[in-house]
């Protein structure tokens, strides 16, 4: 791994700082998220014509910059050091790569370079606040999170009397979705739905555009913006009531029956895109802790108590350069993670949970500089008024939206192998040894021991 950036990154870095600092203080921020919309809508056209950021990670073909992960995740960078309220983490970072991995020619070339250009936004919609576990993050993403064949989650059905056209439409969506980012204004919804009934079991994804041809709403489909104590980061539920879908990305079968493919694919698909997006967040997330504790070091070194800087009290120092040093490590990670994401690692078995742990040890940090932030800037810290809470706020709904961290940490270890021997060989003839403890074999403890460290 090459840790120097490019001049091609470094420019793309110091550009949208320069920019984001002249349009995007905390005034701009507690003004923008109390929109209808949720962000600013002049600055996201402003990023997406003159930047081209939401298709920063698309190929140039689709109308995208050309750029990969790591580029992605420096962006999100400077975008988490202003707390930026913005689709583009469920525009460019969840939807377009499951668009661009899954998407048959016809939905590639409709859809993509309207993204990429900003004409469009859209993001991911999975039921019961299962993102997380769907991204293949705290979890196996191979499960029944999208329904299981039973009442809840989103169903999708294929009118027998209907066949498909081509591109897999005609089919129906039933069901809701809350904790949707973005979910009140996306333009296009990618919509996780069990299909198959309990028999045939499988996770889908489909695409339902929120608005018909003739620019009405689509029909069946409810869409209300949530209270979050988050306010940058917009959130809403999303009902599906006979909502016209269509299948991303595979083609019509025979008359009356679905379309072929296989729920791995999807999977597959959407744990490559968690790995992106765990490094693109955890990035955000380091960017969010930086920025905050660089105005809490400002403001030490201004505040005086007993007639001098309280920055210069020993005990402050030591906060803070833990602090410093809490920052430093998950950049460190959260790069890794982005140079994993992009082809960097060897071997699949290198780079297993990465993404996991990165975004653990990024929002973990978050928590800790937000906290102390709060508790350094005094009793001015404490209104909820106060620049720190956005970070605060950031810290805390980011870890309910994807973690927690010690369930990021546990797949982490899990995937790598740290607990793959326990429990073999403890009960049939095991060897005691002379300390009396059962012999289970090395790896178990020695996992334990490297989680606890």
């Amino acid at each position: 791994m090459d840790a120097a950036f490019t001049e091609e990154q470094d420019g793309i870095r110091r550009t949208l700082r320069e920019l984001l600092r002249k349009r995007c203080g905390p005034d701009e921020v507690k003004a923008a998220v109390r929109t209808p919309e949720g962000h600013d809508t002049g600055l996201w056209r402003q990023l997406a014509r003159q930047l081209g950021l939401p298709g920063l990670a698309l190929p140039t073909a689709y109308g995208g910059v050309g750029c990969g992960a790591t580029e992605l995740a420096l962006a999100c960078e400077e975008t988490g050091r202003v707390v930026l309220p913005s689709p583009l983490i469920g525009t460019a970072v969840l939807a377009a790569p499951l668009i661009l991995a899954l998407g048959s020619a016809h939905q590639r070339a409709e859809l993509l370079p309207a993204l990429a250009a900003g004409e469009l936004t859209a993001t991911l919609a999975v039921p019961g606040g299962q993102l997380a576990t769907a991204l293949a993050l705290t979890g196996s993403n191979d499960g029944d999170w999208a329904g299981g064949g039973r009442a809840g989650g989103i169903q999708a059905r294929l009118p027998r009397q209907q066949p498909t056209t081509g591109g897999g439409a005609g089919w129906r969506l039933y069901g809701e979705a809350g904790q949707v980012l973005d979910g009140h204004t996306a333009d296009v919804l990618l919509v996780a739905g069990h299909t198959g009934g309990f028999a045939r079991s499988r996770t889908r994804l489909f695409v339902v555009r929120a608005q018909g041809p003739d620019g009405a709403g689509a029909p069946g489909l409810l869409r209300t913006r949530q209270t979050a104590m988050d306010e940058t980061r917009p959130q809403a539920r999303v009902e599906l009531r006979d909502v016209a879908a269509e299948l991303l990305g595979e083609e019509a079968g025979e008359a009356g029956r679905e379309p072929g493919g296989e729920g791995a694919g999807v999977a597959g698909a959407l744990a490559a895109t968690g790995a992106t997006a765990a490094a693109a967040l955890a990035a955000e997330a380091v960017g969010a802790a930086d920025e905050a504790l660089a105005r809490t070091v400002d403001y030490v070194q201004q505040r005086t108590q007993f007639g001098r800087p309280i920055g210069s009290f020993q005990a402050v120092q030591h906060r803070l350069a833990d602090l410093y040093v809490a920052v430093q490590a998950a950049r460190s990670a959260a790069y890794y993670a982005a140079w994993a994401a992009g082809g960097g690692r060897a071997g699949e078995a290198d780079g297993a949970g990465v993404g996991a742990l990165a975004l653990a040890q990024a929002l973990e940090a978050l928590r800790a500089v937000a906290a102390e932030a709060v508790q350094l800037h005094g009793g001015i810290g404490f209104t909820w008024e106060h620049e720190a809470h956005l970070y605060f706020k950031r810290a805390a709904c980011d870890e309910l939206l994807l973690g927690p961290v010690h369930r990021l940490r546990a797949w982490a270890a899990e995937q790598a192998g740290l607990f793959a021997d326990r429990g073999t060989d403890t009960g049939t003839g095991g060897d005691t040894g002379t300390g009396g403890e059962a012999d289970t074999g090395g790896a178990p403890r020695a996992g334990r021991a490297a989680v606890g460290a």
